[in-house]
């Protein structure tokens, strides 16, 4: 089948543009299909106008999350945009720490150990991040896009689709729970054997200068984690988390909740894990996607990745290990 041609053009102030789905982006969420086309546009500034309905899909309101099919006429108000030519460029050390950093590549798809610090794209205050110093590295596949989502302060397993098919197909399998994730991280106290789920609704509040914040609540969507103790210290634990829905912050508020925030985290912590992290010197947060599992996209057989821990990660374990 003849894919219809995609658009490109950035829209204008004073202008409205219309943005055809190619077969690329089949199936891809309407936010993310925004942000990779409107080069400059803050993640804000995206929900906004989805949000104020300024954006349409085939002359029909939509949500961030509505799924686009190939031939969709996606409408775009008229945007003031940081001008293209001024985007920035990845440097050669970053590009050669990326490629290093590559624990799994075929045709299909890539499986990359973030570095904790990085975002996964482009936003507020950041003008380049991980999908756009890959599609540097990578320009002969021009249907490379993030399948899913890691905060910055994340580093690990991070999925990525070199082609429109296997995105739909990863991107359907994340829908359906099929793929298994895992996480290491470090909490303060000694987590208690006994708690092994955290099942708690967990709401997104309105963002504030550009930063999200979810909270627990009873009206929010359903979030279960399953934690496992992996080494006791004095101070500290050193956890397993298996999270069975995949909200925004879905760990790190699950373990603030139960008494046991992460160290390194500046956003939900309380006073004995801030203590803690000064004192060890921590300076990421201490949370790592340590393995994913999914079946391959084209050929079906099941593919397990794990990432490594990085130096930094190491360190605070070493520290907790000597005590403290």
């Amino acid at each position: 089948m003849k894919t219809p041609p995609q658009s490109t053009r950035i829209p204008s102030q004073g202008s409205v543009s219309f943005l055809t789905v190619g077969e690329a982006a089949d199936q891809q969420r309407l936010d993310n299909f925004l942000h990779s086309r409107l080069k400059g546009a803050p993640k804000s500034l995206i929900y906004r106008i989805i949000r104020k309905g300024e954006v349409r899909i085939n002359g029909k309101r939509a949500k961030a999350e509505s799924r686009l099919n190939e031939g969709d006429q996606v409408r775009v108000p008229p945007l003031r945009l940081t001008d293209n030519s001024d985007k920035p460029v990845a440097s050669a050390e970053l590009l050669a720490h990326l490629e290093a950093a590559v624990l799994y590549r075929d045709e299909h798809l890539l499986v990359l150990n973030k570095p904790a610090g990085l975002p996964v794209h482009a936003g507020t205050g950041m003008r380049l991040g991980v999908i756009e110093a890959m599609r540097c590295l990578l320009p002969d596949y021009p249907g490379l896009e993030l399948v899913h989502r890691l905060d910055k302060g994340t580093s690990g397993c991070l999925l990525m689709a070199l082609t429109g098919r296997a995105r739909k197909a990863l991107s359907a399998a994340f829908r359906e729970q099929q793929v298994k994730k895992t996480y290491h991280l470090v909490v303060a106290g000694r987590w208690p054997r006994r708690l092994q789920r955290v099942k708690s609704a967990l709401q997104r509040q309105p963002e504030r200068s550009g930063e999200r914040r979810v909270e627990v609540d009873a009206e929010g969507k359903p979030a279960l984690t399953e934690f496992r103790m992996l080494t006791s210290f004095a101070a500290a634990t050193l956890m397993e988390a298996k999270p069975a829905t995949g909200r925004t912050h879905q760990i790190r508020v699950h373990a603030t909740e139960s008494g046991h925030p992460l160290l390194g985290d500046d956003k939900y912590h309380n006073a004995t894990s801030l203590a803690l992290s000064k004192q060890l010197g921590v300076r990421r947060l201490c949370l790592h996607a340590a393995a994913l599992q999914f079946n391959h996209p084209e050929t079906g057989a099941t593919l397990c990745v794990k990432a490594p821990a990085d130096e930094a990660f190491k360190a605070v374990l070493a520290r907790l290990e000597a005590g403290g």
